[in-house]
C-alpha cells in the first residue's frame, strides 16, 4: 500500500511572510507601475515642455516677420505717395528700400513656418514608451 504524503497548506501568516507569494508578487507590481506611471509623467512632460519651447520660438519669428513686412508695407506706400506727388527719382529709391524690407520679412517669414512645421507637440517618446509597457503588461497577463 503506497502512502501519500499530502504537503499542508501555508497558515495566512506564513504566507505573509514569504516574499514570492500572490500578496507580495502584487505589492511589487504596484510599486514598479507605479515607477513607471511617474517616469512616463516625466518624460511626457519633457517632451511637451521641448516642443512648446520651439513652438514660441516659431511664433515670435513670425511676430518679427509679420513687424518686418508691415515696415515695408509703410515704406512702400511712402514710394507711392513720393511717386505720385512729385513725380521725380526719390520715390525709386523708396520703392527699393521697400521691396526689399519686403524680400527680408517673407525670409524670416519662410524661416518661422519651417521652425513650426518642424515642430511636433505630440510627446512621440512617451507614446511609444507607454505603447511598449502596454504590449510588455498584456502578454504578461495572458
Amino acid at each position: 500500500m503506497a502512502t501519500t504524503s499530502a504537503q499542508p497548506t501555508p497558515s495566512l501568516a506564513e504566507a505573509e511572510r514569504d516574499p514570492q507569494t500572490t500578496l507580495g508578487l502584487l505589492r511589487h507590481l504596484l510599486d514598479e507601475l507605479s515607477l513607471l506611471f511617474r517616469q512616463e509623467v516625466r518624460l511626457a512632460t519633457a517632451e511637451v515642455s521641448r516642443s512648446l519651447s520651439a513652438l514660441v520660438t516659431g511664433a515670435t519669428s513670425i511676430a518679427a516677420a509679420a513687424a518686418v513686412l508691415f515696415a515695408g508695407l509703410l515704406v512702400l506706400l511712402a514710394s507711392a505717395v513720393l511717386g505720385l506727388a512729385l513725380a521725380i527719382p526719390a520715390w525709386l529709391a523708396a520703392l527699393v528700400v521697400g521691396v526689399a524690407v519686403i524680400l527680408i520679412g517673407f525670409a524670416l517669414l519662410g524661416a518661422g513656418r519651417a521652425k513650426l512645421r518642424a515642430t511636433a507637440v505630440k510627446p512621440e517618446h512617451s507614446v511609444e514608451s507607454l505603447t511598449k509597457d502596454k504590449d510588455v503588461l498584456t502578454r504578461r497577463t495572458t
